[in-house]
């Protein structure tokens, strides 16, 4: 580039000095003809008392006048003309020189302008701060990933919930932030502690990611840690443009505890097999749980209070807290009362249900993504179908472990409840906790949810696979108002089944008519 601008500079500095050469030149001939004549010459003339003196004198005036006017005429025609050239080379010179300064000094400048706008697209998306919505609607759910599978939320009829990113643009997508990722942990900026172990691909846990098509894509990659129970996560942004680094952070969730909170009437059969599973994901596993039931009534209250006092001797567990209502069953009262008296420092919080079935590395999804005053959690579990029938008949059910496999055959991603969600108790007492007018079934968890989009906080919505909806016969009674009432029947009916299996159901006397025409028709035709 700068042998390119000195062989510029030397052909521009040849053609202004030829340009003024040519000027002194037009110059000197001017002065030349325009210089009157001398004595010798003048005395060449006629006399004026000569015979010809007077008319001849006139005619060679007037004669040498057109002449000088020919001469004026021509040079005024090469000076314009030297005008124009010297304007024009004069406008290579400028583009010439404004190319250069575009090689050399602008692209800093363009660059600069570049990732200004880049940063201000980061600043617009939702990433450092909650942005008010007015509806559960405008919000925008995440994505999650593993090394092998996405789990997500659109699907139409002919996508799965859980599949492998078959599209290349996907996959390539996913790719490159992963080893953006892994090339930041393995290269960190600041080199004051080198003693970290070499990350791999093998380290990644999962990732969620989401796409503000005005905005770009956000990315949220969680890797295991040097030590147990800590994490590495790193937050990329996409802003349509060269993927960028926005954080890379440390996180230590060895101290930070989870109070499950379960609102509960009667139910003990579930109850039971609740306490399985919290015995073996929290008690065995995590160890870092604490657990409140908050139970209504004092029908059955002594069974329930009694799995909880055997769970304990047999797990040596002494972190729960049973609190007995008043009262019918709302759950909203439930859970509001259960987070309310908490006692010690500031907690998480897991709303939970009897019908939930979770695993511990859905715990560590719920630490990683809140942070109190500014992430709440609201994961899309994955709602079982009527085992009976996916399986065809009850004798054929497999156990309860073999029938969590998020597949379309078997559930589906259940994106109209927000029951099940992770928050830290500060946020929610400051946002006002649920609602306690309503009674019953169904509502207490959107208006928290809506409360929760009207506010600055980052609501992190995204489909995970370790935390599950367990089938079961669900019953719309009477008493529910009527809004109540139409959403519990909307419920009711996405849990039998999928789309197609519905379609079987609903259209099985055509399908017996037509097998048994066929079983006649092959039947004739061997007669």
């Amino acid at each position: 580039m700068t042998m390119l601008r000195r062989g510029l500079l030397a052909w521009i500095s040849r053609v202004v000095l030829l340009l003024l050469f040519l000027c002194c030149a037009v110059s000197v001939l001017y002065m030349l003809a325009c210089t009157p004549k001398g004595d010798e010459e003048q005395m060449a003339l006629p006399r004026a008392n000569s015979p010809t003196g007077k008319a001849g004198y006139q005619a060679i005036l007037q004669e040498q006048e057109e002449q000088h006017r020919s001469y004026i005429s021509s040079l005024k025609k090469q000076i314009a003309q030297l005008k124009d050239e010297l304007q024009e080379r004069s406008e290579q010179l400028k583009n010439a020189q404004y190319r250069s300064s575009d090689a050399g000094v602008h692209p800093e400048k363009n660059q600069a302008n570049l990732l200004e706008f880049l940063h201000s697209q980061v600043d617009k998306a939702e990433v450092h701060a909650g942005v008010k919505l007015a509806t559960e609607y405008a919000a925008v759910p995440f994505d999650s990933f593993t090394l092998q599978k996405v789990y997500q939320l659109e699907m139409g009829l002919t996508r799965h919930p859980e599949e492998k990113p078959v599209r290349k643009d996907k996959r390539d997508e996913l790719v490159e932030a992963i080893e953006l990722a892994l090339e930041t942990l393995n290269h960190p900026e600041e080199e004051s502690n080198s003693n970290h172990h070499p990350y791999a691909a093998s380290d990644f846990i999962e990732g969620i990611y989401r796409t503000e098509k005005d905005k770009g894509t956000l990315y949220e990659l969680t890797f295991k840690g040097d030590q147990k129970h800590e994490f590495k996560r790193l937050v990329l942004f996409r802003p349509f443009g060269p993927i960028m680094k926005v954080k890379n952070e440390k996180l230590n969730m060895a101290n930070t505890l989870i109070n499950v909170i379960v609102p509960l009437a009667k139910r003990v059969d579930k109850f039971r097999q609740f306490m399985q599973n919290f015995r073996e994901m929290c008690i065995q596993q995590d160890g870092r749980v604490h657990l409140t039931v908050v139970y209504f009534g004092k029908e059955q209250m002594s069974e329930v209070k009694g799995i909880l006092e055997n769970t304990s001797k047999a797990a040596n567990f002494r972190n729960y807290t049973f609190i007995q209502l008043s009262g019918e069953f709302s759950r909203g009262k439930g859970l509001d009362v259960g987070a309310r008296v908490w006692k010690g420092s500031n907690v998480l919080l897991f709303f939970c249900d009897v019908d939930i079935y979770f695993t511990s590395e859905f715990l560590n999804t719920c630490r990683l993504n809140t942070q109190p005053g500014k992430k709440v959690f609201y994961p899309v579990l994955f709602s079982q179908y009527n085992p009976g029938i996916i399986y065809g008949h009850h004798d054929s059910v497999p156990p309860l472990e073999q029938q969590l496999v998020i597949k379309k055959e078997t559930g589906f991603w259940r994106d109209f409840g927000f029951g099940m969600t992770c928050q830290y108790r500060s946020d929610f007492i400051n946002i006002g906790g649920f609602d306690l007018d309503i009674k019953g079934w169904g509502g207490e968890d959107v208006h928290l949810y809506r409360k929760y989009l009207h506010s600055n906080l980052i609501v992190v919505r995204t489909p995970v696979r370790g935390l599950f909806h367990l089938w079961h016969e669900k019953q719309c009674v009477d008493e529910l108002t009527p809004e109540q009432y139409k959403m519990c029947m909307q419920s009711k009916a996405m849990n039998e089944a999928s789309h197609g299996q519905l379609g079987m159901l609903v259209f099985r006397h055509e399908i017996e008519a037509h097998l048994r025409k066929q079983k006649q028709k092959m039947s004739s035709q061997k007669t």
